[in-house]
């Protein structure tokens, strides 16, 4: 697993978001600033959570983004997911998007690719957006 700039942008968001509390919306270009993302690939980061209902949307004066749940209810797994795929390191050893790949020839090596894809998925699994913040 590596984590892309999208998957590590959202986890800043999110963070962002909760330090925020449930006072109301934070606009694009503040979480921007504060997190150094850019504005535009913010914006589209932060539409896939609201589609993913991680975030809440409101348009005009006022306006912005803030949680569409509490931050101890969203793991930082089921986030680099929704962005990057499988937490696993190689698809054959993946539990929700396993696809066959050529080191399945070697039984062993499976092993240990699971066991690495077990602790990498039960640590982020286990911690959460208020985990972090």
């Amino acid at each position: 697993m590596k984590l892309t700039a999208r998957s590590e942008y959202a986890l800043l968001a999110l963070v962002h978001l909760a330090r925020q509390g449930p006072r109301g919306y934070v606009a694009v270009h503040s979480v921007a600033e504060a997190q150094g993302i850019p504005p535009k690939f913010l914006e589209q980061i932060l539409l896939v959570l609201k589609r993913a209902h991680y975030v809440n949307s409101l348009k005009g004066q006022g306006g912005g983004y803030r949680l569409a749940r509490p931050a101890d209810r969203i793991s930082l797994a089921e986030v680099i997911r929704l962005l990057d795929g499988p937490l696993a390191p190689t698809e054959s050893v993946s539990r929700y998007f396993y696809e066959a790949t050529p080191i399945e020839r070697a039984p062993r090596i499976l092993r240990v690719l699971r066991r690495i894809r077990d602790h990498v998925s039960s640590v982020l699994e286990k911690t959460t957006i208020a985990d972090v913040t």
